[in-house]
């Protein structure tokens, strides 16, 4: 590769890391705005339409792009790009939205320019900018280091950077880098739903493990070698090979769709086979020439926008199908698997790998290996501080997908009011593990990792988003297991906790908005739990004390340890001036000696925390 192709291509990964980022964090945002506006109706109708209209328009960008574009664009847009990018560090909704929007619509024209002039340069680039931003989730344990208050003097710097290279590409060499030949991108709007998969699923460990079962841990490095493989000539030759023509296409779009399905359906080493091998496959269609490719390019991405925006919206729906479309209930495998089939279709043209005759040295796998080697020592699990003996102090906490009340990401001080609270054992609620509505993050890994807890998790929607138990005491066993529920699905998770010498069941639970559910939810968790004692039994009940599911608990032998100690009921939600106490620490078979409700807005309910000890 030329020194100019080489610039062009680290230029457009900036660029496009830039974008994945952006997007990750808009949804983010906008997941807070249509919260507001339509359940807490804080935002006006109006406002919140003219935001969506503004995101259409950054996503629409690349139709305003001239068609004759020189250097000098790319080099504006792509700066433009990284600086917009620099605002969008601070946490603050009102910037991160605007700041966002300003980045893909300058992306978009940038990559409407690159397709037009170097559209060779687009795959080497997307594999490197998804490398990267799975490089700086893996160093902060899924919670993205360029989301840091202090990463702004990092991003200033990557955009002198783009300067720097982009005013080397104005050069006569830089200039002479222009590609004549077409690629199956271009004109194609099929880089919607590929760019839809990657930032919903496919580049993200944490969401791999999820789905399948098997250890962040060893999804992480996984995942980064095989998106990495790609750029290496010999094995593009040899994956794409065999899958050259009309039937090795649908041989690659039947394997996409298979393995997608697997992943989730099969879950375990096969599923994760299954998944790893999608993300290959689906990168090299990127790799793939078309000659016979013609069309704007401007028109194929912005019509791709607005599929990355429709599926977006869609998958949006089959977690909130209960709020917006019933018939979006478990819609997230067919969302899924339709957005696989639409990016594996250039597989079906007759398409030759992108090679060189030219040998690669040895230090081209050697210089890959680094970021796997990198990505398996963050991934590695973090020691847990075992707790070996009692009294036991056992918290509840509905973290609001890691969101405080106005909408900022605020794990950092839910993790701190945890430590500060003392909790040895802690439920948590609305805990998302890889949505692009909560930035990627997974709440449940990167608290337990924060404080030195192992976390059992139970997925109650699309495997992603759920409730979680964090423990220091060491776990016997653990397990879970849904509530019957008409309107959002719900679950009950359970770990047989060790301490000192004996065995407590702990139980944490998220019971249902509709009474009716609320009290089957309700019957199917003490079933579930049996006449298990000592036992501890946590969560957000959505029910106050005087309601039948309080009255149903006391009679089922569990004990309030605010009444029992004289506290009173002390009200729990909202954060901001509390008015009703819904989440709750039970007992049976223990003793009460402390319970208080802690004054931190770190999340949109307050902590509650109890103290047991054994008889």
């Amino acid at each position: 590769m030329s020194k100019a192709r080489l610039l062009r291509t680290v230029e457009a990964a900036a660029v496009l890391l830039f974008l994945l980022q952006s997007v990750r964090i808009l949804f983010s945002v906008l997941f807070g705005v249509i919260y507001d506006t339509i359940f807490a109706e804080v935002i006006p109708l109006a406002t919140a339409g003219g935001i969506l209209v503004a995101v259409v328009v950054a996503f629409l960008a690349p139709l305003a792009a001239p068609r004759r574009r020189g250097e000098t664009f790319l080099l504006v847009t792509a700066l433009v790009t990284a600086l917009a990018r620099v605002p969008v560090t601070f946490n603050l909704p009102a910037v991160r939205l605007w700041g966002s929007v300003v980045v893909i619509g300058a992306a978009g024209l940038y990559l409407a320019a690159l397709l037009q002039r170097v559209p060779g340069r687009f795959a080497p680039a997307l594999v490197l900018a998804l490398t990267a931003d799975q490089f700086l989730r893996a160093a902060g344990d899924t919670f993205d280091l360029a989301l840091r208050p202090w990463w702004w003097p990092v991003q200033l710097a990557l955009a002198a950077g783009v300067a720097a290279v982009g005013v080397a590409l104005r050069g006569p060499e830089g200039r002479a880098t222009t590609e004549g030949q077409g690629t199956a991108l271009r004109g194609r709007p099929y880089i919607g739903a590929l760019l839809f998969l990657e930032t919903s699923l496919l580049d993200f460990p944490n969401g791999l493990a999820r789905w399948t079962g098997v250890p962040y841990e060893i999804v992480a490095p996984l995942l980064m070698a095989v998106t990495l493989l790609p750029l290496l000539p010999p094995v593009r030759q040899a994956v794409a090979r065999p899958l050259q023509g009309p039937l090795g296409g649908l041989a690659l779009l039947f394997l996409s769709l298979a393995g997608v399905a697997a992943g989730r359906l099969v879950g375990g080493a096969v599923g994760l086979a299954g998944l790893l091998l999608a993300q290959l496959l689906l990168l090299l269609v990127l790799f793939g020439n078309d000659r016979r490719g013609r069309g704007s390019p401007r028109w194929g991405l912005a019509v791709g926008f607005l599929l990355f925006l429709a599926l977006n919206f869609a998958f949006a729906f089959a977690f909130t199908y209960p709020y917006t479309i019933p018939a979006f209930r478990g819609m997230g495998l067919p969302i899924t698997l339709i957005a696989t089939l639409i990016a594996a279709l250039p597989a079906l043209r007759n398409q030759q790998p992108a090679t060189s005759n030219r040998q690669r040295a040895p230090r081209s796998w050697l210089l890959l290996a680094l970021p796997v080697l990198l990505a398996t020592i963050f991934a590695w699990p973090h020691p847990v501080a075992w707790r070996e003996s009692g009294p036991m102090r056992v918290g509840t906490y509905n973290i609001h997908y890691g969101y405080n009340t106005p909408w900022q990401l605020n794990l950092e001080a839910q993790a701190r009011t945890i430590e500060e609270s003392g909790a040895d054992v802690v439920v948590l609620q609305e805990v998302d593990t890889c949505r692009i509505t909560s930035y990627g993050v997974d709440n449940a890994l990167w608290l337990a990792r924060r404080l030195g807890m192992r976390a059992i998790y139970q997925p109650t929607l699309e495997g992603l988003s759920g409730i979680a138990l964090l423990t220091r005491f060491p776990v016997v066993a653990a397990d879970g297991a849904l509530l019957d529920s008409e309107l959002e699905q719900t679950g009950i998770v359970h770990a047989r906790l060790q301490v000192g010498g004996r065995e407590v069941d702990a139980y944490g639970v998220w019971l249902g908005l509709a009474p009716e559910e609320r009290a089957r939810q309700l019957d199917g968790a003490l079933a579930y739990m049996g006449d298990a004692s000592p036992a501890l039994f946590g969560g957000d009940l959505n029910s106050i004390p005087d309601s039948p599911i309080y009255a149903r608990l006391v009679e089922a032998g569990f004990t309030d340890p605010f009444i029992s100690l004289g506290l009173g009921n002390p009200p729990t939600s909202p954060a901001i001036g509390p008015r009703h106490r819904i989440d709750f620490v039970w007992g049976r078979g223990l003793e009460p000696t402390d319970a208080a409700v802690l004054d931190s807005l770190a999340s949109d309910h307050r902590m509650v925390i109890t103290e047991w000890r054994l008889p």
